[in-house]
Order: C-alpha cells, then sequence, then structure tokens
C-alpha cells in the first residue's frame, strides 16, 4: 500500500486539482452548506482518499482521510451505488451508518454525491448543513449537486485520460476560500478594528485551529500577547485550554454549525465564558469573564494530545468491526496515521526469526526491501513475563542510542514501535515514523501507547481468527475430493461454495467412488453446523461411507452402517445424506436417502424430473434406522443432479418452492458441458444475495453406448 507522490510534482495534475478545488468551494457556497471534502477513488477502486475539503476541522480531516469502498459510510455507499445519498439529520446517519454517528455526534444534514463520467465512478463529494430535518434533498439543491458531480468526475476522468490523474496528499489538504478570493486588501484591518472597539474579547480559528485574529481586549482577558497567538493553535499557545472538553466545543461548532459554548480557569484561577460561533472556515471565539472566580486549577497532564478521545473513540468503533488481520491493517493506515499526523508507517511481523512486511505507508520501495528479511533486533524481542510496551525514539540520536546497530530507513527521523502480541508473545510490531524530528510529550507517549492496545487488541483477535480458520478450511479442504475419478461414459461436475467465502466451514460434503469398471458411487450430504465439528463430523461419514460402499453394501445398507457409527461418536450432531450408486452397464441407478433433498434427473428432449426415494432419519438420530434402496432408470445422455439445501432455499420462500424452480431451468443438452451447467447453476442460487447457507452440487451423466462399457473402453 505504498502510495505515490505529491501529485504537486506533475503540473498538468496541480492544474487539476487547482480546479477541483474550485469546483469544491463552488459547490459550499452554492447550496448553502457549512463543510465540504471531495474525496478521490483509487485505481484499484478500493480506497476513496480525501483530496481537499472545506469547513472540515484538520483533526477531523485527518481521521476521515481514508476509506474503503466497502466501509460502512454515506461516501462509500454513494460510490458503490452510483447515487447520491442523503441524510436529513444525526438520527437519519444513526439509523443507516451507527458506527459513523458514534464518531460524529453531532447536528447537521449530509449528502454524499459520486462523481461519475460515463457511468464510471471516480470519487464522491460529501457536504454537511446545518440540520432541518428534512428527509428528503430539495429539488433545487439535487439539480446542483447532480450538475457539480458530473463537473468533478469530468475533470478527474480526463486527468486520468491524460495519464495525469490526481493523487491526494497523504494528509487532506484543508482549503480557505477566504484567502483563495480575498475580499479586498483592507478588510482584515477593517474587521480588527471593529472587534476592537468591542468590550468582549474575540478571536478567529481556522479549520486548523490556529489563531489568524486576536482583539486587544480578547490577548488581555487570556494573558497572552497577541504575537504569541497569532499563526500558532489555540490550545498549544495556551495550555490550560488543551482539554477535550474545549476542543469538543470548538469541533461541534464547525461540524454541527450551531453556536456552543464552555467556560475555563487560567492558571490563576480566572473564569473565562467562550461561545464559539462557526464561521466559514473556523470559528470565532467570543470571549469574556465568567461570574464565579475560583482557586487556580492544577494542571495534571491529563490530556489526550494529539488524537484527542474523539480519535481514539472513532479508531476504537472500527476496530472493534475489524475481523481479519488484513481488516487492522487498513485501518491502521486509514485511520491511525492520519490521526499521528506521521508521514509512513508499516505493519511488521515475525518470521522464522525475521521481519516480514504486511503493509506499509509512505515507504518507497527501497526502504521497504531493507526490512524484509531483516533479523528480529533486540529492539523488538520480547521475552516470557515481560509486557511489551510502545518505544519513542524523537531523533536519529536517541535511536542510535537505544540501538546503535540500527540504521535509519526511508528518509525518517522520528519514530515509535507499537507491539502486536497473541497468546502472550510477540507476533509483530507497528512502526509510525516522522519525517523530521519529534518530541514526544507525556501526553503524546499517553495517547499512542493507548493507540498501540487498541491496535494490538484486534490484532490478536484477528490473528487468531485467520489462524483458526486457516486450520479449519484446511482440514475441510482435505476432506473434499480434489479431484474426481474418471470413468468411461460418464461425465461429472461437482462445485462448492461456502455461504461466506473463506469464513464458514464444515457443513456440505460430496464423493465419487469407484465401485467397480462399471459402476460409481455419488455421495452428497449436509452435517449440522458450520464449525470444527461439524468438519471433524464430515470426515468421519466420507470415511466410513467409502469403507462401507468398497466392502459391496447396497445404498441402504451404506447408510444404515454409518448412521449406527455416527449415532455412538456423535449424538448431538445430524447429518443428511443421499448415496447413489450408478450402474452405467445396465443405465439404472440404485438411490438410498438419510432425510436428504431429492435428486433432479434432466432428460434429453423432455422435462427434468424430481426423483423422490423413499427417505430415512437423518443420520445420526436413532442407531436402528433402516434406508430403502429405491431403483431408477437413466437413459442415455440423462443428467442427475445432487445438490444441497444452499442450491435451492430462499429466505421466506418454500423449500419445494426451490426445488420446483431448480427443476423448471434443469434442462441439460448433449452439446451444453456439465461443467458450464453446474456454473449457471449456483450463479444462479447466488442472485439478489438469495444464498442461506452453503451449496454444494454434484452432476453426473451417461453418454457412452453400454458395448463400449462391455468392451471395457
Amino acid at each position: 500500500m505504498v502510495r505515490p507522490g505529491d501529485s504537486g510534482s506533475i503540473p498538468g495534475a496541480a492544474i487539476a486539482s487547482s480546479r477541483l478545488d474550485d469546483l469544491l468551494i463552488e459547490a459550499v457556497f452554492s447550496v448553502g452548506a457549512h463543510l465540504g471534502a471531495v474525496y478521490v477513488l483509487d485505481p484499484g477502486d478500493e480506497l476513496l482518499s480525501m483530496e481537499a475539503s472545506v469547513g472540515v476541522p484538520a483533526t477531523t480531516a485527518r481521521v476521515w482521510a481514508r476509506l474503503r469502498t466497502s466501509d460502512s459510510a454515506p461516501v462509500a455507499l454513494a460510490v458503490r451505488e452510483r447515487r447520491l445519498v442523503w441524510l436529513g439529520d444525526r438520527v437519519a446517519l444513526a439509523r443507516a451508518f451507527p458506527a459513523a454517528a458514534l464518531a460524529l455526534p453531532y447536528h447537521f444534514g449530509l449528502a454524499a454525491v459520486p462523481l461519475c463520467a460515463d457511468g464510471t465512478a471516480w470519487g464522491s463529494l460529501i457536504l454537511g448543513w446545518p440540520t432541518g430535518g428534512e428527509s428528503e434533498l430539495p429539488l433545487r439543491l439535487r439539480d446542483v449537486l447532480d450538475d457539480v458531480g458530473a463537473r468533478m468526475g469530468h475533470l478527474l476522468q480526463q486527468a486520468h485520460a491524460r495519464g495525469q490523474p490526481i493523487v491526494p496528499h497523504p494528509l487532506p489538504r484543508v482549503l480557505n476560500p477566504v484567502r483563495a478570493h480575498p475580499p479586498g486588501p483592507y478588510a482584515g484591518l477593517t474587521a480588527i478594528s471593529c472587534l476592537s472597539s468591542l468590550p468582549e474579547g474575540y478571536c478567529h480559528l481556522d479549520a486548523h485551529g490556529q489563531v489568524t485574529l486576536v482583539t486587544a481586549a480578547a490577548a488581555e482577558l487570556l494573558a497572552c500577547r497577541p504575537s504569541e497567538m497569532i499563526g500558532r493553535r489555540f490550545c498549544k499557545a495556551l495550555p490550560w485550554l488543551d482539554d477535550p472538553v474545549h476542543e469538543e466545543g470548538y469541533r461541534s461548532a464547525i461540524l454541527s454549525h450551531r453556536p456552543t459554548a464552555f467556560t475555563a480557569r487560567r492558571p490563576d484561577g480566572r473564569l473565562l465564558s467562550f461561545l464559539c460561533y462557526p464561521s466559514l472556515p473556523g470559528v470565532t471565539l467570543r470571549v469574556t469573564p465568567a461570574d464565579e472566580p475560583g482557586p487556580a486549577v492544577e494542571d495534571t497532564g491529563g490530556r489526550t494530545g494529539a488524537a484527542g478521545l474523539h480519535d481514539l473513540l472513532h479508531l476504537a468503533t472500527a476496530l472493534a468491526r475489524a475481523t481479519t488481520a488484513q481488516d487492522v491493517v487498513d485501518l491502521v493506515a486509514d485511520r491511525v496515521l492520519p490521526a499521528c499526523e506521521a508521514q509512513a508507517m508499516a505493519i511488521l511481523t515475525w518470521d522464522s526469526g525475521r521481519m516480514r512486511v504486511v503493509a506499509a505507508l509512505g515507504y518507497d520501495a527501497e526502504a521497504l526491501e531493507s526490512f524484509n528479511g531483516r533479523p528480529i533486533g533486540a529492539e523488538h524481542e520480547h521475552h516470557d513475563g515481560d509486557e511489551p510496551a510502545p518505544a519513542f525514539y524523537g531523533s536519529a540520536d536517541e535511536l542510535h542510542a537505544a540501538h546503535p546497530g540500527v540504521e535509519p530507513t526511508g528518509g525518517m527521523n522520528a519514530w515509535t514501535t507499537l507491539p502486536l502480541v497473541a497468546l502472550g508473545r510477540s507476533i509483530g510490531t507497528c512502526l509510525l515514523a516522522w519525517d523530521r524530528p519529534h518530541e514526544f510529550g507525556a501526553e503524546e507517549r499517553a495517547m499512542l501507547s493507548a493507540l498501540g492496545g487498541l491496535v494490538t487488541q484486534a490484532f490478536e483477535r484477528a490473528w487468531l481468527y485467520d489462524h483458526k480458520h486457516q486450520l479449519a478450511q484446511s482440514l475441510q479442504s482435505s476432506l473434499l475430493p480434489k479431484n474426481l475419478p474418471e470413468f468411461p461414459g460418464l461425465e461429472v461436475a461437482a462445485r462448492y461454495v461456502p455461504l461466506t467465502p473463506g469464513m464458514d466451514i464444515g457443513g456440505d460434503f460430496y464423493d465419487l467412488i469407484r465401485l467397480d469398471d462399471s459402476t460409481a458411487a455419488a455421495v452428497i450430504g449436509d452435517v449440522q453446523g458450520h464449525d470444527m465439528t461439524a468438519a471433524a463430523l464430515m470426515g468421519q461419514a466420507r470415511t466410513a461411507i467409502r469403507a462401507h460402499a468398497a466392502a459391496g453394501a447396497s445404498p441402504g445398507e451404506v447408510l444404515a452402517r454409518t448412521n449406527r457409527l455416527l449415532t455412538a461418536q456423535t449424538p448431538e450432531r445430524f447429518t443428511s445424506c443421499l448415496y447413489v450408486a450408478f450402474d452405467l452397464r445396465r443405465r439404472v441407478a440404485l438411490l438410498a436417502s438419510a432425510g436428504h433433498l431429492p435428486p433432479v434427473l434432466g432428460l434429453p428432449g423432455g422435462p427434468a424430473e424430481i426423483i423422490d426415494p423413499s427417505s430415512g432419519l437423518l443420520l445420526g438420530i436413532d442407531p436402528d434406522a433402516e434406508y430403502v434402496t429405491t431403483t431408477v432408470n437413466v437413459p442415455p445422455g440423462a443428467t442427475l443432479a445432487l445438490y444441497t439445501d444452499g442450491l435451492v432455499e430462499v429466505p421466506g420462500g418454500d423449500l419445494n418452492d426451490g426445488i420446483a424452480a431448480l427443476a423448471a431451468r434443469f434442462a441439460p443438452t448433449p452439446c451444453h458441458s456439465l461443467d458450464e451447467l453446474a456454473d449457471e447453476l449456483i450463479a444462479a442460487s447466488g442472485e439478489e444475495d438469495r444464498r442461506t447457507d452453503d451449496s454444494a452440487l454434484l452432476l453426473l451423466r451417461s453418454s457412452a453406448p453400454p458395448d463400449a462399457l462391455r468392451s471395457g473402453v
């Protein structure tokens, strides 16, 4: 996941990026929005990166800088479905996207617009309004958004066609429309003069939280000279205001476009009142003395620092949904790096005592190559009984002092390593890097340590999940036949599709057994459950059926003997099974069923028939159950379909109707290969997310004339 360089290095891309900025500012003002952002879709159609924003706090922009197209977010949905997504208020947001609503608990309406050209999506535009709770977006605004979405999409398409696509910066740019369109050379002086004539104090902060204007009255109340505030972040110029509560008041004013208020004490104990009035961009603060003076408040240093509680909450919510190790890797790249304002990251895992790069961002290929295969050094070693802890190196000198043999890589000059642990042992590290020396204060160390704990917990859960399912999938793969035996005069095709690819295991199985030169035994079954026990039971059933079939038992006897074994070994799990002995010389099929779905027989030149043999109990219920053998004629060219319920079951539908529908569309012809037919049947079962269970399918067709079988061909 190494990203390309700065798009500004390509003149054509820089021009296109500037034009995109103009369209974004135009869109915000033309529809009366108070915030907006534009995302660009990567060439792989999997990642949306924020190119620029207006009216969005820089800290919030960083948190939402990268989104997967598969994410549950309005921006991603607009791209996936190529449609405008409108959410009138935070209630609508919570209903449709609960995780996003938890991370953005503010009052505003939201519209996400796909940026399309010729039916292809190239990105997305998102705009926010002061909430009015409208269930529908006014037609006039919808027309404006459709127009600007098409113009942006055309711009991105043309840039791509010229070979100079817009490539977003590692951190999104926050635009200042006032600077882009200055109202006049004396506007700033006039504003200061007007505000300074008022008794209250006033400050203006831009989207980065930096002070752009401060009146003399405000400077006096804040006990700080204007020269010490202008150009600096408000909370850095006044450390006693560096508090999550105060930051949230500022952030809420911008995102909800509603005035907010909070009080704070100066170090000398004087209480001040702050009113936050949102503007575009940023916020204007009105500072006045509060009613009640109080004692000085001791600075305990218990603040959250760089990302803040808001960002940690957002990340924790996202990590809670991570299922696989790749999910965690993507979240670290998309959310952690922007929140920490770092320039590079790498996820490293250990393999036979050496490093392996799982994912990286911001490092070039040469730097990554230096990581791959490097022996695990002392800086990453973890001994039993030791609690692994993050490490911080603010400069190359600090790194050398701690680990003399380690050389900086990729032009970085500050680092932190967040250990990844599973089952009490080190399995890797998350490396964050800055391109300049970086001072890690106590607050930022605490925040990064907390962040490392969240990543470690998610990675451990995902690592165990991946290993469990790799083992289970390996077991299931070994139980299903890799290659079906070939029989003269018999065509065979088989398919198996799990309910959730790569997730569920166990359940459905099939097999084809050679009994003699002219007889094949086909088996299909469905074990209750989707876990390791189901996979083990599946293996027992398949092995038992093979053993009894090879001993010459009839179909009914094969099921009866297998049933006694499964009842004794796994009495609380049941298995449906259909066993078919296909006699190619006599052109008959001998069937026995243990509660399995009836096979379908496709006849040449005629409608398919549903064969309903006398069915016995599921395997594993009654050790004394008996199973009847039914004989069915199979004319030359006829095709027999054996299947499991995932192929025919529809949510809320009747199973018999599903079987009838399968028979209605089952029309094999001599020129229709069984592989093509199998693919068509599996594809039809997956339409509109209809599949509710695993699907197994086994097709058999007798094609050779009887004399070929007698001659042993």
